[in-house]
């Protein structure tokens, strides 16, 4: 069965959902506080348009969050679907998290909006299949015991406030990092080569350029 295309209309329709969804992410992370028609404009759609798809900030800011839990959710399942090497089961969830980019949300926006039902339900599922990977990760001897889920949860925010240079560099470093986090986290402990270039003075300066 084939899908049907989209209209001319409904196809830019999507086209501009998904610069706005861009764009709220973007401006939303960076500064939790910015009105909504900073996204407008880095989106380079009218308020008009947005308007007619989030008729708030708060129905943008749900979206954005229902859909970075979706995201979540999908990656954990993938990892516990994957019934290969325990160890590299975890640890791909660690990866796949870690890409998703779900915790900038939770860094950015937790406590600034009223999460709807469906935020709770699937807050709810994406917390239980976190227990259901890091048990079983636990109950094969290939994750330290002393190490919780919350651990693991606040290791991820950690990460994400990881950000310097382009997006590219900042995923680069991220993985460096991650290594690093996994390296402490495995039993028996192993010593793998780092990804990546660790950053550069001069990287570490720009930051403080006006």
């Amino acid at each position: 069965m084939t899908t049907a295309p989209m209209s001319g209309r409904k196809a830019q329709a999507a086209r501009n959902d998904e610069l706005i969804l861009q764009a709220a992410r973007a401006v939303f992370t960076a500064d939790p506080g910015a009105p909504i028609a900073a996204v407008a404009e880095r989106a380079g759609v009218g308020i008009s348009a947005l308007y007619r798809r989030y008729p708030s900030k708060e129905a943008l800011l749900q979206k954005l969050c229902g859909d970075g839990l979706k995201l979540y959710v999908t990656v954990t399942e993938r990892a516990l679907a994957d019934r290969g090497d325990p160890w590299e089961a975890f640890a791909g969830y660690m990866r796949g998290i870690v890409d998703a980019d779900t915790s900038s949300l939770t860094i950015s926006l937790a406590g600034t909006f009223q999460p709807t039902e469906e935020l709770y339900h699937d807050s709810a599922r994406a917390s239980d299949l976190a227990v259901q990977v890091h048990a079983r990760a636990v109950a094969a001897g290939v994750l330290r015991p002393d190490v919780t889920v919350a651990d693991i949860a606040l290791l991820f925010e950690q990460l994400a406030s990881v950000k310097l240079g382009d997006e590219e560099r900042t995923a680069e470093l991220r993985h460096r990092y991650l290594a690093l986090v996994l390296d402490s986290l495995r039993l028996p402990a192993a010593h793998r080569p780092l990804p990546g270039p660790p950053p550069e003075d001069d990287e570490l300066q720009t930051r403080w350029a006006p």
